[in-house]
């Protein structure tokens, strides 16, 4: 058998014009697990609702972060795979659930390298039918379509494994040690129907009281159970004391509620609680992207600024951390090794 491996981030405009913005947003919001409504009311919603207006505005978000290499979440993403690559003896490839490099074309080239059984990890943490889900199974579809013959094993959600939390925690070291009032862990944000459905018992997640707290065969596809244990294994490990931090979540859309307490709602709020001097870390991503760089750290600072706030940070990714590698390195191996 001849291995090989797939890194799947979630994917960027191939450039701020409004077309390539516009073509990325249908794409993305056209997924049915990421607007999960009958198909006829999804390109309703999508076409006559969000796509006339939003591609500007998000294009005007984008030429905000965007670098002279292209899209930082496609350069670094870039930039990682060439340094695993570095590290393993099979080939590696990356892809993005939307849009380039494309799935497609990474399974192509795999095929062309005889790659027979491959290790797919979603550059995702925690499982989410939004992210995780989706690129686990529209890699599966292609690979049946262009490489039938291609086993595919894929990574589990890593969101409390030692190697990611011991990852996440150096990359804020300095941060952490320049001293904080408060340390605000902002994941992205999901509707809160996503978790019932993701829910294999149908009774647990939302239903139980404190649910994410209460063992159950539903964590293992809980998003917020899993944001939740991140945390919990992040400051045990850094040392962050309990009432100097709190989670939230981003990124809301649309009118539906979705998982509580809200980013920017707490921004505002932090001032008239004294705490003036900010951090924020995004631990569902691992590389900066539009929702680090743009919705927190030009945003979330403004919001937060305006409300009285003095200091505010936004911790950055991962990225391309020696420990965040060598996390990548150590699940290549164990495949390597099976």
């Amino acid at each position: 058998m001849s291995k090989g491996i797939l890194l799947v981030n979630l994917g960027s405009p191939d450039s701020t014009s409004v077309g390539d913005v516009r073509g990325y947003l249908r794409e993305f919001l056209m997924d049915g697990r990421v607007l999960d409504t009958p198909w006829p009311v999804r390109f309703c919603v999508v076409n006559f609702a969000i796509l006339p207006s939003r591609p500007k505005e998000s294009a005007h978000a984008y030429e905000k972060i965007w670098t002279r290499e292209g899209s930082p979440l496609i350069v670094t993403s870039r930039n990682v795979q060439k340094k695993l690559q570095e590290r393993v003896s099979v080939p590696v490839e990356l892809a993005m659930r939307y849009q380039n490099p494309s799935i497609e074309n990474a399974i192509e080239k795999l095929r062309g390298a005889k790659v027979n059984e491959l290790l797919l990890i979603p550059l995702f943490p925690h499982y989410a039918m939004s992210s995780y889900e989706s690129a686990v199974e529209r890699v599966k579809k292609v690979a049946r379509q262009l490489a039938p013959e291609m086993k595919i094993e894929v990574q589990p959600p890593y969101f409390d494994w030692p190697d990611y939390i011991s990852a996440l925690v150096a990359a804020a070291k300095d941060h952490l040690e320049s001293g904080y009032d408060h340390l605000l862990f902002s994941f992205h944000g999901v509707p809160e129907r996503h978790l019932r459905k993701s829910d294999p018992t149908g009774c647990h997640c939302l239903k139980v009281e404190n649910c994410c707290e209460v063992p159950s065969p539903a964590h293992a596809t809980c998003y917020r159970a899993q944001c939740f244990k991140t945390v919990a294994a992040f400051v045990k490990l850094a040392g962050v004391p309990a009432e100097k931090f709190s989670v939230s979540f981003q990124s809301r859309l649309g009118r539906d509620p979705w998982l509580k307490p809200y980013t920017d709602l707490e921004l505002a709020e932090f001032p008239k609680r004294g705490l003036k001097k900010l951090l924020v870390i995004c631990p569902a991503f691992v590389s900066d992207c539009l929702e680090t760089l743009e919705e927190i750290n030009l945003r979330g600072r403004e919001t937060f600024l305006a409300a009285g706030g003095k200091e505010f940070a936004q911790i950055p990714c991962m990225n391309e951390h020696p420990l965040w590698i060598l996390a990548l390195e150590k699940m290549a191996r164990r495949f390597l090794k099976s």
